[in-house]
């Protein structure tokens, strides 16, 4: 068994003509001033993720953690977004999704600059004037040089003598020693160096700081219980003169460089190996253009001419983010992982197990026994990997099939495929490897998997696939029967614990046809027909909601009660958008629960006065995909992968499918959308100006934060799991 690289591409799998995928939308139908930015509603976002580092009644350490998760934020948004829109202007390409708002890339470049340098100015107000006085106070201290004492400066000592130093490695600039490449992200110090001989004759070099060790520097314990770091830069600078004999250093500032690190493959461009392309594009992002610059407010002109002359960096002023602290906030998420300091966190939560997956039950048994419907991360993640573990170690099963998009570096799903295969079984794993900023994990998980004898399939050239299905084919008393699971969240136990999303088990044989269909269609040249139950991207998903959100407005004129909730991540394809406004002129009553990009303008009088959207960030990450339609009385309600996006609907394999179980349904929609849309303390609402407002309690009205209550909700849920459960066999499954 080995690897085999799928065959199929993105033409074949759009299948012959009456299934084929619909086309990029035209432009829009409606006024373009009725759709928001793409890019500035991403900035909205980050806004809001900094409004929850801002707000004194969060516990001190998840303030920290929300400064650190925007500072993140923004990195993948300069490596991605405002990558493209440089590239666009800079090089002449065309964008993927003309942006129907009608602003162009340089007039978004811009207005994102205006923008982000206000916002970075705020994230750095936010650490030095709330954060880091805060985490002084409670014993958690970050010292610069000058307050150290002459016993944690000779610690440092031994530490730069014995750690630090055998690895730095610096880097002269002049004719012979160009300015040399700046990895991606990379923390950087630039020096002034003076000659000792020749004073007044200035030089420059560049330092990288080694990102082998913790930036975090612990100072040793004084007995008086604070925790004490240094951060390394402030290490290696006061001792750099061991560097350069016959030399001093006699300025430097931190700096740190951001570089397009997109990665897309076109079908044009894979000549033998989808893998090998993969593996070459990841060693030219390193190499790849340079689109901000960080650095320390105390950076010079004579600094800055260094690094943005054409040799070095070759910037625009307006891509110059001058910072009044550390660079790179995401190196303080460390602080967050300290142990003790209970109090500066929000409460631990242990997700729960579900009564019907309870420890000792056979995991086929439960699913026989009735449809399971998991909310992670309030019940735990563990139902996933107790259905691949089981079927990995069962007699009974035949085969295993998954996707797999984001692996996550320790991952007991990888190690019971691998043990799966060993044991004999047939397992196939499709790895996409397009996984943004997760290429290199997941090229090595398919690599492991593979020596363990799985069948290991790359994915489609020219789609990314982004569905989570896992399909076991087990032999049974009555027959071969196939389980199924299907998700809105990835394989990745580390974001299951930190992500909201949905589980769906069954064995109804209608998803069981589906998904060997849809597995036959990824990792073979089936066209992929008609589906009984599931709906796939990029043939159906975009004209499948298209007709629900049309079949509804239909219900609307006709003078019946119509309904629609969605939930998702962003909303921004510009056909779909269409549809909600005709469908809210209809009369429909449309809720949109969207945590982060929306280009929707809710409010808009005579066409969007029906549409309500709220966005919620708290301490997880909202991330399951979600829809109900009222249907005139008989609702449906469908979970999916895809968010509401072009790149989802054209370029990406997804799964969008219904919950027709009755009480799984109810759940749905009763204890799970009726929550969140109740949300009073950590929802905004989107005003028709682009603004979002927080929403607040009105007078009498109780208090509610939707996740709080749903970790209430997996206790219930839970109590029945306490009771004792009869043994049951592997082999038979009774």
């Amino acid at each position: 068994m080995g690897i085999f690289l799928v065959a199929t591409t993105h033409s074949q799998l759009n299948g012959p003509p009456a299934v084929s995928a619909p086309v990029a939308p035209a432009g829009p139908a409606f006024d373009a001033t009725l759709f928001l930015n793409r890019e500035l509603s991403w900035l909205d976002f980050n806004e809001r993720v900094l409004e929850e580092a801002r707000d004194p009644s969060n516990p001190l350490l998840d303030r920290l953690k929300f400064l650190a998760i925007c500072a993140s934020n923004l990195d993948e948004f300069f490596e991605v977004r405002v990558a493209g829109l440089q590239a666009q202007l800079y090089e002449n390409l065309e964008p993927q999704d003309m942006p129907p708002d009608g602003m162009g890339p340089l007039a978004q470049l811009l207005e994102i600059a205006r923008r982000a340098h206000d916002f970075v100015a705020r994230l750095y107000e936010t650490w030095l004037q709330q954060i880091h006085p805060g985490l002084r106070e409670h014993g958690i201290r970050i010292c610069p040089p000058g307050e150290l004492t002459p016993n944690q400066n000779d610690f440092l000592d031994d530490y730069f003598d014995s750690q630090v130093y055998p690895v730095l490695t610096p880097l002269a600039i002049d004719p012979a020693h160009p300015f040399p490449h700046v990895h991606n992200k990379s923390l950087n110090l630039l020096l002034r160096i003076e000659s000792l001989n020749q004073r007044g004759r200035l030089l420059y070099a560049v330092l990288q700081v080694p990102s082998v060790i913790n930036r975090l520097v612990p100072l040793p314990d004084e007995g008086d219980a604070q925790r004490r770091f240094v951060l390394l830069e402030d290490v290696i600078g006061p001792r750099l003169d061991a560097l350069f004999g016959g030399y001093r250093v006699i300025e430097r500032v931190a700096f740190r460089a951001t570089r397009n690190s997109d990665l897309s493959i076109q079908e044009n461009e894979v000549k033998s190996s989808l893998l090998s392309t993969i593996e070459e594009t990841l060693r030219q992002r390193k190499w790849g253009a340079p689109v901000r610059l960080e650095i320390s407010e105390r950076a010079d002109e004579g600094f800055l001419a260094q690094l943005l002359s054409a040799s070095a960096l070759e910037l625009e002023e307006r891509d110059v983010y001058k910072v009044a602290g550390p660079v790179d906030l995401t190196a303080l998420a460390g602080l967050y992982r300290l142990e003790g300091f209970r109090e500066l966190k929000e409460p631990p939560f242990d997700p729960q197990m579900p009564a019907c997956m309870a420890p000792r039950k056979n995991v086929f048994t439960a699913i026989r026994e009735g449809d399971i419907l998991v909310h992670h991360p309030y019940e735990s993640f563990g139902t996933v990997v107790k259905f691949i573990e089981q079927a990995s170690e069962d007699p009974q099963v035949l085969a295993i099939k998954m996707t797999l998009y984001r692996t996550a570096d320790s991952n007991p799903i990888i190690n019971a495929l691998a043990r799966a295969a060993e044991n004999g079984k047939q397992v196939t794993a499709l790895v996409e490897l397009q996984a943004r900023l997760d290429e290199e994990n997941n090229i090595d998980k398919a690599r492991m998997l593979q020596k363990a004898g799985v069948h290991v399939v790359y994915g489609i050239v020219g789609l990314k696939t982004h569905c989570k299905a896992a399909l076991v084919v087990r032999r049974e008393h009555d027959g071969i029967r196939r389980y199924v699971h299907l998700g809105t969240g990835n394989y990745n136990p580390t974001t299951g614990q930190l992500y909201t999303d949905l589980s769906y088990f069954t064995c109804r044989s209608a998803y069981g046809e589906d998904s060997s269909a849809m597995f036959n269609l990824l990792t073979g040249y089936s066209q992929g027909g008609q589906m009984n139950k599931l709906v796939v991207a990029p043939m159906h998903l975009a004209s499948t909601l298209t007709a629900l959100i049309e079949r509804e407005a239909a219900h609307a004129r006709a003078g019946r009660t119509a309904r629609i909730i969605a939930k998702m991540n962003s909303l921004v394809d510009p056909k779909i958008i269409e549809s909600l406004y005709e469908a809210s002129i209809a009369g429909v009553k449309i809720d949109l629960l969207i945590r982060g990009i929306c280009c929707l303008r809710p409010g808009a009088p005579d066409v969007s006065e029906n549409i309500r959207v709220v966005s919620i960030l708290d301490k997880y990450l909202e991330h399951s995909r979600i829809t109900y339609f009222l249907n005139d009385g008989q609702p449906e309600v469908f979970l999916s992968s895809a968010d509401w996006m072009p790149r989802n609907f054209h370029r990406r394999v997804e799964l969008m499918f219904p919950i027709e179980d009755p009480p799984l349904r109810a759940r749905i929609i009763d204890r799970i959308l009726a929550v969140v849309l109740s949300d009073n303390l950590k929802a905004r609402e989107l005003q028709s100006d682009g603004t979002y407002r927080r929403l607040k309690p009105k007078p009498g009205e109780p208090v509610v934060r939707s996740q709080s209550e749903f970790q209430n909700i997996a206790r219930e849920h839970a109590e029945d799991a306490a009771m004792p459960q009869p043994m049951t066999s592997l082999a038979t499954g009774i």
